[in-house]
């Protein structure tokens, strides 16, 4: 499978995805992602390649030892690693192709933002007309 960032300069391929799909809502995911939770998945090392692009990649140490890659173009966050973790965690939402899977779990709930809660907020399959 592959996936890129937001502006196709940096493209990846994994071959798998070799853990469960997470969503996570901890205080740096949601500053990193501008999002209330950040779809997340373990791929072993092995299993993960840059195909294009690595000289836009942009790091950022978010908490001691851990990286957090994305392009230093467009800000899409792509994965991020330990140093000597087996694995690495790809950002899902970049792939450009269906994982074939879905979350199995939403992690760091206790770091959710009350204000971005979904519950009871209105669907619209496209941006609501004026006055929807």
């Amino acid at each position: 499978m592959k996936g890129s960032c937001l502006c196709k300069e940096i493209v990846y391929e994994i071959d798998s995805l070799d853990m469960p799909i997470m969503h996570c809502h901890c205080n740096t995911c949601r500053k990193a992602h501008s999002a209330a939770y950040a779809p997340t998945a373990g791929v072993k090392r092995e299993h993960f390649r840059w195909l294009k692009g690595q000289e836009f990649l942009a790091s950022y140490e978010s908490s001691p030892g851990k990286l957090r890659h994305f392009c230093k173009l467009c800000g899409s966050h792509l994965m991020a690693e330990r140093a000597g973790q087996p694995h690495v965690i790809v950002r899902v939402a970049t792939l450009d192709e269906d994982p074939g899977q879905t979350a199995k779990a939403h992690i760091w709930v206790s770091h959710d933002a009350p204000w971005l809660s979904p519950e009871g907020a209105e669907r619209y399959d496209q941006w609501p007309e004026p006055g929807a």
